[in-house]
């Protein structure tokens, strides 16, 4: 399937979530009950509570005698994700505590295969890179995408395509996003440390060169505060994952996709469960993954958030990243 197949298809799923009651980063007040589960167009329910029913997995002996000793006498399998206003990635239920989502769900598949209890940590973007590369975490299940510079301290295996998208207002002055030279000039939001900004700066570098005026990078750290500049004038673009970017458009209403990006460029990108380099759990990692793909439940879990557009049919360790920031 091409790659502006696989967008098509997933702007079309995801415009058919339902529109939520409140932002997606913010929960519910505290002195009313959890809101019941809000119904798409088609009549189907997306639940939002924090019992999710997860599609679940059997565990298999001979995957999970790949799992270093450590973590089997544990008994646990240790994951950080950052859980917080990014759905369908990874967010806070109707209780504002209980993290849901498609990562929190692949997590649970692989634990199942293995023969752990999932045992979830919701922490920032930036700790969890340092959780993992400590040991404190086994695993970040978050939406990484795996570049070279990565890979010197982190091991991969990879579960979904990466494709990002730039969001604007509706009726706003920028329409349309087709090549680095569009974004000349223009005030872009982006997070820190993600490939969202590597893609963008490397975007910014080429245009300079070229004569072209410099991108106003601007950066923060919470996600509903980009959606505020966004749609008070303070940004003209926001560039994020497209799975969110979808999603927020399909429930906020005042945005819109004015363009996506192959999350890679040149380089096939991919998202993946991040380990600590040589820890010697990647393998087991792969295994499960390349387990629920074959058994079916793995497409179970992108159906029930509307992904199926992002599926890999293998999961792969280590495959070539982003490429390297220049030096300098």
């Amino acid at each position: 399937m091409s790659r502006s197949l696989r967008r098509l298809r997933l702007a079309a799923v995801l415009l058919a979530f339902p529109v939520l009651a409140a932002a997606a980063c913010a929960g519910p007040d505290p002195d009313q009950g959890a809101a019941p589960a809000p119904a798409s167009a088609s009549g189907a329910k997306v639940n939002t509570s924090p019992e999710q029913n997860r599609v679940r997995a059997e565990k298999v002996e001979a995957i999970a005698a790949q799992v270093p000793q450590s973590i089997r006498d544990r008994g646990t399998l240790v994951v950080g994700t950052t859980g917080s206003g990014n759905p369908p990635l990874s967010f806070r239920a109707d209780d504002d505590t209980t993290v849901i989502g498609v990562e929190p769900d692949i997590a649970q598949l692989v634990a199942d295969v293995l023969g752990l209890r999932l045992e979830l940590q919701p922490t920032s973007w930036e700790n969890l890179f340092l959780a993992v590369e400590s040991g404190q975490y086994d695993a970040g299940f978050s939406n990484i995408t795996v570049t070279e510079e990565r890979k010197d301290k982190y091991d991969f295996a990879t579960y979904r395509v990466d494709t990002i998208a730039l969001e604007g207002r509706t009726g706003g002055k920028v329409q349309k996003i087709e090549k680095p030279s569009d974004v000349a000039g223009l005030t872009i939001g982006v997070g820190p440390g993600t490939n969202q900004e590597q893609i963008l700066v490397r975007w910014d570098e080429q245009n300079r060169a070229a004569g072209l005026p410099p991108v106003n990078i601007q950066y923060y750290q919470n996600q509903g505060d980009f959606y505020l500049a966004l749609e008070s004038g303070r940004l003209d673009l926001y560039l994020g994952p497209n799975p969110t970017a979808s999603y927020h458009v399909a429930t906020g209403g005042k945005t819109t996709i004015v363009g996506t990006i192959n999350g890679g460029g040149d380089v096939q990108a991919d998202i993946a469960a991040m380990t600590k380099k040589n820890n010697q759990l990647v393998g087991a990692l792969s295994a499960a993954l390349n387990e629920v793909i074959t058994d079916g439940r793995y497409k179970e879990v992108l159906d029930r958030w509307n992904l199926d557009a992002e599926a890999v049919s293998t999961s792969q360790i280590n495959p070539p990243g982003l490429p390297r920031r220049p030096a300098g």
